[in-house]
């Protein structure tokens, strides 16, 4: 009923630019930190019936242009051999981090329906439940992503270890490349089979490389990712942080848009990239907790660099933050709609 987040993806005309936020099924919503309460992370994850009532509750609050699934990145390991927990109050957590070509080899690459098959099941019904009102964003994270946390056991500042043994052991490197693309490329097709219309790769550490070493060791296997993605016939979005200075290698991977963080401007990302893609972002996060005529302020910046191009997707540059106010969400929402209303 409200497409206007897949024609902008594809860069097709709307009626108003299209807006949803990474993070939106999330913790700065009371309902959900209610939810929290009863329920560890990963039971929330695993119960396909609760990652459901997550993923609508911003759907209820918000005229938001689509939902995207509550599920997480590192999950869907499990079904490579694995184990995953979630600490509270530390994040997630690898129980046997690799640490060799050894550790790589024992890796299992699953079958489809494997990985992460509540969240397949997950994405069947919240897409029955929304029928329609707005499209489903399936998602995963990208290979170096989640090699990262395989080898740093956990989040990292600057993920040495796993830059480390990318120098010191390259063929076990692209071994497990190898590995981590297939799984991904397989996982993003069933999330489309089960019923997702969109998909997006999140790289979010990717930005601790250097361009030369993401175009070495990093964007033959994000772009096979992508293009088995793409395989299933929706639009694929790329989204990475801290990647302002290799934009025009980003832009080869063959993704459909372009997520970018808020450290570099719009205009400068989409004009680098080239505007035979879409683009999405990319307000800081931060800014939802200003007070509404700063927020204003910025919006309407990122809407200028967009200059109402076909293709612009407004989001943040990453997830909203847990303080974000609740009324600041709903006053972005609103005010992107309003200021971009075609005639």
């Amino acid at each position: 009923m409200n497409d206007r987040f897949l024609r902008a993806c594809r860069r097709q005309s709307v009626d108003c630019t299209p807006i949803w936020l990474m993070r939106q099924a999330g913790r700065f919503l009371p309902e959900y930190r209610a939810l929290r309460q009863r329920h560890p992370m990963m039971e929330m994850i695993k119960t396909p019936e609760l990652a459901v009532e997550v993923t609508l509750q911003p759907i209820r609050r918000f005229e938001l242009d689509a939902a995207i699934i509550f599920a997480d990145i590192l999950p869907p390991l499990e079904a490579m051999g694995v184990s995953v927990e979630f600490v509270r109050g530390e994040g997630p957590s690898i129980a046997q981090p690799i640490r060799a070509a050894a550790d790589i080899a024992k890796l299992v690459v699953p079958s489809p329906e494997e990985i992460a098959p509540y969240t397949q099941e997950a994405v069947r019904l919240a897409a029955r439940e929304l029928n329609g009102r707005v499209p489903l964003i399936g998602f995963s994270g990208a290979p170096f992503t989640l090699a990262g946390y395989l080898i740093e056991g956990g989040s990292s500042a600057d993920y040495a270890r796993a830059r480390r043994l990318m120098y010191d052991a390259t063929d076990a490197w692209h071994s497990l490349m190898e590995k981590l693309s297939l799984m991904v490329g397989a996982y993003l097709q069933a999330q489309v089979r089960a019923g997702a219309q969109a998909l997006q790769l999140f790289d979010s550490w990717v930005g601790v490389l250097s361009p030369a070493d993401y175009r070495e060791f990093v964007l033959p296997y994000v772009a096979r990712t992508v293009a088995m993605a793409r395989q299933a016939g929706v639009p694929v979005i790329y989204f990475s942080t801290g990647t302002a200075g290799m934009l025009e290698t980003i832009a080869t991977t063959g993704a459909d848009v372009i997520g970018i963080d808020w450290r570099v401007d719009l205009g400068e990302a989409w004009k680098r990239v080239g505007y035979g893609v879409a683009i999405q972002g990319n307000l800081d996060p931060l800014t939802l907790l200003a007070p509404l005529p700063k927020l204003q302020d910025r919006v309407l910046h990122v809407l200028g660099q967009a200059g109402r191009r076909d293709g612009h997707i407004f989001n943040l540059g990453h997830g909203v933050l847990q303080d974000t106010p609740v009324d600041n969400v709903k006053a972005l929402v609103d005010l992107v709609h309003r200021e971009t209303q075609r005639s």
